[in-house]
């Protein structure tokens, strides 16, 4: 899986129409990312990268029809080069079909494998991450106020940017800028921690004026934290997720869907650190002048914590979260044998730990089974993999495949795709001469640059952030270049941001 569809705010995000095997399929107009505050020009630890050697850049004709490369340097394209891609087809796979015809709650059962499980939140996503795919959704595109589990993004953005031995003063503001019975640690205008140490409070006690403290030290303000919250939730596939805040706390354009929280689940415990901190049970937090006693923090997700009954085995790591308007929110990831499971719930009503059990269940019963539920699998939503021996193709249906080396789609014919591009569900994939998809990189395109998400999906009306330096792919998908932007920014021959 990997991520779905949305709109965004003005001035701080943007949206991408995503469709990766377990988002959504479609294309969603969306406002672009602007470069504003202190991001452009950063380079952030994550950030789509050009690849090392090579040998053409944007401005310089191809001899092959499409190449790998990316923006950099060059003379550039002029902007009135920008046309839509060529497609060879366009197809909508069978199983994503039948999929959209779904509400509500979707999931398979057969014979060999568990029952699905009945929820009771409001919003819920099971995500297969080892096998790329979701399982089980239940209004996976609503939005939702996400309380405190914004702070697994707060934290992955931190240890991005951060060396965990940095230390994090805080200033008046970050301990006042919260609401009537906001979850704090007491923190005082002053008092200093490491980063590490303010980690642990984040993830374990959910202090909201360390979310503060943390999102002051990276960004200099809470709003310019914010737009990188944004910035990273773009980039990794998330397209109904806004965040004005680095806590939760309760605001009405402060939202995400349980699909792009899959997302960023699935990129914050893949950080190894992160996911030691998040899986710690117990955790001594240093005294200060203002309070000169340690205080102890114990995990308040009970599904960490092998005291409590809810304890769940081969928990990698999770997220608690409650507000008013949000009702209980969870993010559990957990492994077994080989196979990693990741589990959003959304708006629930003291049913989240339960919720949560009975997907997880589910999932390692379709994992040992060998089966794979009625989720989309592969970029496009298709049946995923389905070869016989020697590799040849086993179905006539057009499906998505992958193997170790990325995603392929056989057409009806039962030939890959390859050196061509093609609309499959709602979006626009283009494959390489050997006939893998593109995907998370720039590639030229009969002498224009385009830029694919890390699903596959073509980029569009959206600024990118590659080597430090910002481009623009306009409503076509092209790399903008030498001229001004629709929202305000002149761009350079070479489509960099001139600042």
């Amino acid at each position: 899986m990997k991520k779905k569809k949305w709109k965004i705010h003005a001035k701080q995000a943007a949206a991408l129409a995503m469709a990766m095997s377990l988002m959504i399929s479609g294309t969603v107009q969306a406002e672009p990312i602007p470069p504003d505050g202190s991001a452009p020009g950063q380079t952030a630890q994550g950030s789509v990268q050009t690849p090392q050697g090579s040998s053409q850049t944007p401005g310089q004709s191809s001899q092959q029809e499409m190449g790998p490369a990316g923006p950099g340097t060059g003379s550039g394209n002029s902007a009135s080069a920008s046309r839509p891609l060529s497609l060879s087809g366009t197809v909508t796979t069978s199983q994503n079909s039948q999929a959209s015809q779904n509400s509500g709650q979707t999931g398979s059962q057969s014979s060999s494998q568990a029952a699905v499980p009945q929820i009771k939140a409001e919003g819920a996503v099971l995500y297969d991450v080892t096998r790329n795919q979701v399982l089980y959704e239940k209004n996976a595109d609503t939005r939702y106020y996400p309380a405190s589990i914004t702070k697994i993004m707060t934290a992955l953005l931190v240890l991005e940017r951060c060396n965990l031995n940095d230390t994090v003063t805080f200033s008046q503001t970050a301990v006042t800028n919260l609401e009537s019975g906001a979850v704090t640690l007491g923190v005082k205008a002053g008092d200093q921690f490491t980063v590490e140490q303010c980690l642990y409070g984040l993830l374990l006690k959910s202090a909201n004026e360390v979310a503060n403290g943390l999102a002051e030290h990276v960004s200099g303000s809470i709003s310019g934290f914010a737009d990188l919250m944004n910035q990273k939730a773009a980039s990794l596939g998330c397209t109904n997720t806004h965040f004005v805040n680095a806590n939760g706390l309760n605001n009405a354009n402060h939202y995400t869907t349980a699909r792009d929280m899959a997302l960023i689940a699935d990129a914050a415990f893949s950080n190894p650190t992160l996911c030691k901190i998040a899986s710690t049970v117990n955790y001594d937090f240093p005294a200060t002048a203002s309070i000169p006693s340690v205080r102890k923090l114990t995990m308040g997700h009970k599904m960490v914590n092998p005291a409590k009954s809810e304890y769940y085995s081969g928990i990698v790591g999770g997220k608690t979260g409650y507000t008013s308007l949000a009702g209980n929110t969870l993010v559990t990831c957990a492994e077994r044998n080989g196979t990693r499971l990741a589990v959003i719930i959304l708006k629930s009503r003291q049913t989240h730990y339960a919720d949560t059990k009975a997907l997880l269940d589910y999932g390692f019963s379709l994992a040992q089974s060998g089966s794979t539920g009625s989720g989309t699998a592969g970029p496009g939503g298709g049946s995923g993999s389905q070869q016989s021996p020697g590799g040849a193709v086993s179905s006539s249906s057009p499906h998505w495949e992958e193997d170790s080396k990325g995603w392929r789609f056989v057409k009806s014919n039962g030939s890959y795709a390859a050196n061509e591009c093609m609309e499959i569900n709602g979006e626009v994939y283009c494959f390489k001469p050997d006939s893998y998809m593109v995907s998370n990189d720039w590639y030229q395109i009969g002498g224009i640059w385009y830029f694919f998400r890390p699903s596959g999906g073509l980029a569009k009306s959206r600024w990118i952030e590659t080597g430090g330096k910002w481009y623009y792919a306009d409503i076509n998908g092209a790399l903008f270049t030498n001229g001004t932007t629709p929202d305000g920014y002149q761009v350079d021959a070479n489509g960099v941001w001139i600042q």
